[in-house]
């Protein structure tokens, strides 16, 4: 997870719908260090190659310069799963997790690889396309 700029929780939370910081325009990302702990009534999660399934195993990934590597410490896949559970515990009302379509164009972006989280995920959701 990429995520540079440091997330402002007392603007997303306190201010009102004049201020573009706040949680009416969605134009704030979060990481799971920064909504640890915090119960929101309506969470985007957006689920990427780092975390994939592949014949009902998890695969660990983190993005390096131009390209996917595998993560083969046990200490490391059980911090980026729990980076993931920590982002699918926070809503208390509803959960959207977008999946991107991929890009036949792009190799770090391989559709077929989003399409199996897509398929694994849906056996748990009502899915809205």
């Amino acid at each position: 997870m990429a995520i540079q700029r440091e997330f402002q929780e007392t603007p997303w939370f306190l201010n009102d719908k004049e201020d573009v910081r706040s949680s009416y325009y969605l134009e704030e990302v979060a990481t799971e260090f920064d909504i640890q702990g915090l119960e929101l009534d309506w969470v985007c999660v957006a689920w990427d190659l780092d975390l994939q399934i592949d014949e009902n195993r998890w695969d660990y990934r983190s993005f390096v310069g131009t390209k996917w590597n595998n993560i083969n410490k046990l200490e490391d896949q059980a911090f980026r799963l729990n980076a993931y559970r920590v982002l699918l515990t926070r809503a208390r009302q509803g959960m959207i997790i977008y999946i991107p379509q991929g890009d036949t164009d792009d190799h770090t972006r391989p559709p077929e690889a989003y399409e199996k989280i897509y398929q694994y995920l849906k056996q748990f959701a009502e899915v809205i396309e």
